[in-house]
């Protein structure tokens, strides 16, 4: 009989701590929803560049002999950048130039020499053919050497230089690269997956972790009309409002706008599970399936099912129960251990 008294006893214990416990508030923390932008964009990386860079090379080949620019200098139109060895050259347009003044001096003669018709005017034709030709090549040799010349084709600014004094260049190697003729812009890489999204004139906000004080405004200027398929991205060109602060290279992060609202109706993206947000009202809590609108890594935007005043659960657990009894803790009292 004892045996049964104690069981039955055991029982009814375990049945009232069971109930305690079922019935017993939970601690929970609120957040009241709040009112802000939200904005839903597409992310890609990117890496200032210069709106148009022109590689400066010679057409000949040649030792490397004078350099006068350097990177980062500003220079002008046709100012003299560099010259490769031209001696072989200058001797050969020396040359040249001897052998032209004779021509001229011969059909000169041959002129005197048909006013006194001692030959025929066909030899002033043939010594006027030979000026000609001597200085036909004359002028290629001329045009020769100015190859071994570099200079500027164009106002701008020097921002990379290959070579060095007593370096052999050869033909069509690039010494310089010259950003000129137009601003900075960025060149990101938008997976293929987005790119449906993305249009000409579109904002976008731009992030440079060399600069993490600062945004950059822009807008989608051009839109590579062939992807990479071994990336799967396509090549997206963004115009800078004001690239101040920006230097070429720079790696930035661009978000191009797809949405933005002003006053969004916002609470932590952690107050939600599967679209659906418990709310606290009369000690109780309550399950409330909403509709979400922009997700964001910390906030998200709720278009329909929340009253503006409700108390939100920041952070709910999957033991949470419609209807539960609840305690609210302060945000303090939360994040202590």
């Amino acid at each position: 009989m004892r045996k049964w008294t104690l069981i039955f006893v055991i029982a009814v214990l375990a049945g009232g701590g069971w109930l305690w416990w079922r019935e017993a508030p939970v601690a929970v923390t609120v957040v009241a929803p709040t009112r802000g932008p939200a904005v839903e964009a597409i992310y890609a990386t990117g890496s200032v560049e210069p709106g148009v860079m022109l590689p400066i090379a010679s057409r000949a080949a040649g030792n490397l002999v004078e350099l006068n620019a350097d990177e980062g200098d500003q220079v002008v139109k046709g100012q003299a950048l560099a010259r490769l060895d031209d001696t072989d050259l200058t001797n050969t347009v020396q040359e040249l130039d001897a052998r032209a003044r004779f021509a001229r001096l011969n059909l000169q003669r041959m002129r005197e020499l048909v006013q006194r018709k001692v030959v025929a005017t066909i030899e002033v034709d043939q010594a006027r053919a030979d000026l000609e030709a001597a200085e036909a090549v004359l002028r290629r040799a001329k045009a020769q050497r100015g190859f071994m010349a570099l200079t500027a084709p164009a106002d701008g600014l020097i921002i990379r230089r290959d070579g060095e004094i007593g370096e052999f260049i050869p033909a069509g190697q690039a010494v310089f690269y010259l950003s000129c003729c137009a601003p900075l812009r960025v060149t990101a890489d938008v997976d293929e997956e987005d790119i449906p999204q993305v249009r000409v004139g579109q904002a976008v906000v731009l992030h440079a972790d060399a600069l993490p004080e600062q945004v950059f405004d822009g807008e989608v200027s051009q839109i590579t009309p062939k992807g990479d398929p071994v990336a799967r991205t396509f090549r997206v060109r963004i115009r800078l409002a004001d690239p101040a602060g920006l230097r070429i290279g720079m790696t930035v992060d661009a978000n191009l706008i797809l949405t933005e609202r002003q006053d969004a109706l916002l609470v932590p993206s952690t107050a939600l599970q599967n679209d659906v947000l418990w709310l606290v009202a009369d000690g109780r809590l309550h399950r409330q399936p909403v509709r979400i609108g922009v997700a964001g890594a910390l906030r998200t935007e709720i278009l329909d099912g929340l009253p503006p005043d409700a108390l939100v659960v920041a952070t709910p657990s999957e033991a949470l129960r419609d209807g539960a009894a609840v305690r609210i803790r302060s945000a303090d009292t939360a994040s202590q251990p």
